[in-house]
């Protein structure tokens, strides 16, 4: 008998996968946008925790 899990990060991972299909479906304008403002933010970061040891 399986034990019960407390968190399934694959049923997680698959709910956010199919909110964000809808989401960008027949916008992938959209889709590039934010992950342009995602990658413009991690490279910030990035620099600044370069900058700073």
């Amino acid at each position: 008998m399986k034990k019960a899990k407390k968190y399934d990060a694959v049923a997680e991972v698959r709910k956010i996968r199919e909110k964000l299909s809808v989401k960008y479906w027949k916008h992938p304008e959209l889709l590039f946008r934010d992950l342009k403002t995602a990658s413009d933010s991690y490279h910030n970061e990035a620099k600044a925790r370069a900058a700073h040891g």
